[in-house]
């Protein structure tokens, strides 16, 4: 291996006069370097494998901070355009982007967004972090706000027979509450009034900042909404009517030769003129991603417990990974799963620094395995929280009375029938389900305590199921910084020496793909409900791993 790096580097002394007049005329002075948004956005994305080097990619925030690092530097590059298609992520992904494109205008660059398919809330979120705004002709601007809809199917369940149990730790934890209402609690209806109001200021709060108006004129914008391309114009959305090849002349540049693709930038700033002959330390990103479950299925995203393991395990392992960042983007799942993952992250940060960077959603079990980091960071957007556990129950015989199908049991054992989904349980049984959610309960109390040096009196407080946006995760003492992947990054840095931030380099390990074990059919409901022996709390088409 050295001696390749030996050749290699002998091939970068003799280019290295080329490869100066490159990087010299690789942009024209006043040039703007351009990026193209169109589909998912993401904190950091693995390199592609060589046969996927030609499909279409996730934009990564990591790339963009790189990026606005490099432009910002370089006196010959005017601005930064950002062509948005389509824009896929959660508030929280639209937050660290925005971040980024609001620290190059902070920088002194021209930040132009131009949106040739117009523009919902998080487009006009984002766009809000631009100097200027241009929209195609015949588009429109959409930021409507935000809006939560739940179906109670309580009534319906009777009318078909099937008659539910849901069994939660906590008042605000309201999975399942949709099977045994005909309403929305009063608690439900408490927490979603919290949450949307912190996405709804957070739109607000851009567009007066970035269009330089008052807040209560931004409020009217999002109440007004929609606009047209000409609307938006006059009320101060956008600034500017354009097609894709036009936007160059509304900007006054001579032509395409006056965009430098992003990407082809980005390569050409960061490649190093002469290789190292040490290959450098690096932080690895461990992705806890999708439901938390013990198998995954061929529906959905999902993060299970042994694939997050060998990962953890890797990283202890290599002694290049010098810190970690665990990324977290998942609403939770099984209780069992959870506290596997937590287990290795706990063994792992004790060798080596953790920062849990979350992002669109870390709750529930999503908070449980972020809770033995050294850091947590979020977006004020993120959603997280929800300290609790809930499992639900259906009792099918009443349905197949009415089908006209009978059920004969034998049993032995006083709980034997507890799983079973063809008849009520007793207050005997329905007991015993309460003093193992009650456990797994207590379980997940004292691992954020002691993850968060909180007493568990403090910490029951804020439990209870209650979901947090994350400046109100951070406020409680859940989080402790509010930012993207890079403020999280910057953290890991901050816990080792100095001497190797400059050599650190950001690792996205992959997962081999045989590591994902598929499901049967029958087995996809069971991959969420009934991972696991442990948490023997229900049955068939039943919740059998508490969640949490």
């Amino acid at each position: 291996m050295i001696l390749l790096r030996l050749i290699g580097l002998v091939f970068d002394l003799l280019l290295l006069p080329l490869r100066l007049v490159a990087r010299k005329k690789a942009v024209r002075k006043g040039a703007f370097v351009h990026l193209t948004v169109d589909g998912l956005v993401a904190d950091v994305v693995a390199p592609p494998r060589i046969w996927e080097i030609r499909k279409q990619h996730a934009t990564s925030v990591h790339a963009v901070a790189r990026l606005v690092d490099a432009l910002t530097k370089d006196p010959r590059v005017t601005g930064l355009l950002v062509t948005v298609k389509q824009l896929s992520c959660g508030m929280a992904a639209a937050t660290s982007l925005r971040a980024q494109l609001a620290r190059a205008r902070a920088a002194g660059k021209e930040v132009v967004v131009h949106l040739p398919m117009g523009g919902g809330t998080k487009e006009v979120f984002l766009a809000s972090a631009a100097s200027k705004v241009i929209v195609a002709p015949a588009t429109h601007l959409a930021p409507l706000g935000f809006l939560s809809a739940t179906r109670y199917v309580r009534r319906g369940l009777d009318r078909a027979g099937v008659e539910p149990e849901v069994f939660a730790c906590g008042e605000y934890k309201s999975a399942g509450e949709n099977l045994m209402r005909d309403s929305m609690s009063e608690a439900q209806r408490e927490q979603l009034e919290v949450l949307l109001g912190g996405l709804h200021d957070a739109l607000v709060d851009a567009i007066a900042s970035g269009r330089k108006i008052d807040r209560e004129r931004a409020v009217a914008l999002v109440d007004g909404a929609p606009y047209s391309d000409a609307k938006a114009i006059e009320v101060g959305l956008a600034d500017a009517v354009g097609y894709e090849d036009e936007v160059p002349r509304v900007l006054g540049l001579p032509g395409q030769r006056a965009l430098v693709d992003a990407s082809t930038y980005l390569v050409a700033r960061e490649r190093p003129l002469l290789r190292r002959l040490r290959r450098p330390p690096l932080i690895a990103v461990i992705p806890v991603h999708g439901t938390i479950a013990h198998a995954a299925g061929p529906l959905g995203s999902f993060a299970t417990d042994e694939r997050v393991a060998k990962l953890v395990r890797a990283a202890r392992a290599n002694r290049r990974v010098r810190g970690v960042i665990l990324h977290v983007d998942s609403p939770g799942g099984s209780a069992l799963a959870s506290d596997r993952m937590h287990h290795e992250i706990v063994q792992l940060a004790r060798e080596k620094p953790v920062v849990a960077c979350m992002a669109n959603v870390a709750a529930s079990g999503g908070y449980y395995v972020s809770a033995p980091a050294q850091r947590i960071v979020c977006e004020p957007t993120t959603i997280t929280g929800s300290i609790g556990v809930v499992a639900a129950r259906l009792t099918l015989e009443p349905l197949l009375a009415k089908l006209g199908i009978t059920t004969e049991t034998v049993r032995r054992g006083a709980h034997a029938g507890l799983l079973g989904a063809t008849h009520p349980i007793d207050d005997e049984e329905r007991a015993a389900l309460r003093r193992e959610l009650d456990a797994t309960y207590r379980t997940f109390v004292s691992v954020v305590a002691r993850g968060r040096k909180m007493d568990e009196e403090k910490v029951e407080r804020l439990a209870r199921g209650r979901v947090y946006t994350g400046a109100d995760a951070h406020a409680a003492g859940l989080v402790d910084l509010l930012g993207g992947f890079d403020a999280a990054l910057a953290e890991v840095k901050r816990l080792l020496p100095a001497k190797l931030h400059d050599r650190l380099v950001v690792h996205v390990p992959r997962v081999p793909r045989k590591e994902v074990r598929p499901l049967d059919p029958p087995a996809i409901l069971a991959s969420l409900l009934l991972p696991d022996r442990r948490d023997r709390v229900l049955a068939l088409l039943v919740m059998g791993d508490p969640t949490c």
